[in-house]
């Protein structure tokens, strides 16, 4: 629910970041990442490990994660006229046989030709160019896309993480995708929720911790900078989400007996409020939705958030700012730098309580 107060510069959501604070691989261990734990009532910071998240969370509380699949959803083709090569990104399937993609070539393939993927078992018909990379293409094959990309796909990591050639690296098919991940259709991982193992599950069980699952396909969007400059003037992508019933159940008899919803990641954040009701309900169901948040907001669902360090003046660390306030969390940023924090989506997490 947004505020009337004075609306937000973009600017006011900048820090330094040392390039070497750019995390290319993932920790060694999942639950082994640190944490820096943030109290919104106090101002305190505790620097913590991943592990310990467990000792923040009491019984009754509810944790949300999003179980998103990331879809190996870079391929590579060659024009059927020509030979050139042409990258296609695999974004969402508009309607059967009928994909969204981004395009990159030397010569940008024209609507009606076609280009043969996954070693010609698959023809790419290009039906309509779009702005910014996009296209739509008709995708022909005797066997699913979806498997194809398994095959001959490689896993699309964020333009910070930096890896040579067109070779998948097996590591980033495992790590780049959570324990608890079900539900393909993600470019993207939910990040906060690379951090956790099955033993902290476990771990969460044992104290009385719930869990609820909701899914929302992370799209190329959640790069997209903002280059406004005012935050308002920004344009946020749509993103495919589903709530189950037991989700919302789980989330009304949290509320009711008192306890906290805590959100694991930006992406569940922004599932719950976008569809929470005027009294704070959550409903169930499916849609998309391109809720920005940014301060001032008041929110309805979210009472704690387990997230990573997100790049700067970009719409996730605006989201933050709304939910523990712009100062606390530019704060805890520099502090975070100051610390050495691996930042990004292999890099470390902050609880924001």
């Amino acid at each position: 629910m947004r505020s009337k107060r004075e609306m937000p510069r973009t600017d006011q959501f900048d820090y330094d970041l040392p390039p070497e604070l750019i995390a290319q691989e993932p920790a060694e261990k999942r639950d082994a990442s640190r944490m820096l734990v943030l109290d919104r009532a106090t101002g305190e910071l505790q620097h913590r490990s991943a592990v310990n998240l467990p000792e923040y969370l009491r019984a009754g509380d509810l944790l949300i994660l999003n179980d998103t699949r990331v879809i190996p959803a870079r391929i590579f083709g060659r024009k059927e006229a020509t030979g050139g090569k042409v990258e296609f990104l695999i974004l969402e399937e508009k309607s059967r046989n009928m994909w969204e993609v981004l395009m990159r070539s030397s010569r940008r393939p024209a609507v009606g030709s076609r280009v043969l993927l996954a070693d010609g078992k698959a023809i790419a018909t290009v039906i309509e160019d779009g702005e910014e990379g996009r296209a739509v293409v008709q995708i022909a094959s005797d066997t699913p896309l979806l498997e194809l990309l398994d095959v001959y796909g490689i896993t699309p990591l964020p333009p910070y993480i930096h890896r040579s050639g067109q070779q998948d690296k097996q590591e980033d098919r495992s790590r780049y995708q959570t324990v608890y991940a079900r539900e393909p259709g993600a470019v993207a991982a939910p990040t906060a929720g690379l951090h956790f193992t099955e033993s902290m599950f476990t771990a969460l069980e044992a104290k009385g911790v719930a869990t609820a699952k909701l899914t929302l396909h992370v799209g190329i969007g959640t790069f997209k900078p903002v280059t406004s400059e005012r935050v308002e003037d920004h344009q946020m992508e749509s993103e495919r989400y589903v709530i189950s019933d037991g989700t919302a159940d789980a989330i009304r008899q949290t509320k009711e007996r008192g306890g906290r919803v805590i959100a694991v990641g930006s992406t569940s954040v922004r599932t719950l409020e976008a569809s929470a009701g005027e009294a704070g309900e959550v409903t169930a169901g499916s849609g998309r939705t391109n809720l920005f948040i940014y301060p001032p907001y008041e929110f309805r669902i979210v009472d704690a958030v387990l997230t990573n360090f997100h790049l700067p003046k970009s719409t996730l660390i605006m989201m933050m700012s709304a939910f523990a306030g712009r100062e606390l969390i530019m704060s805890a940023y520099e502090e975070a730098v100051r610390e050495r924090y691996r930042f990004f989506s292999y890099g470390d997490c902050m609880l924001i309580l």
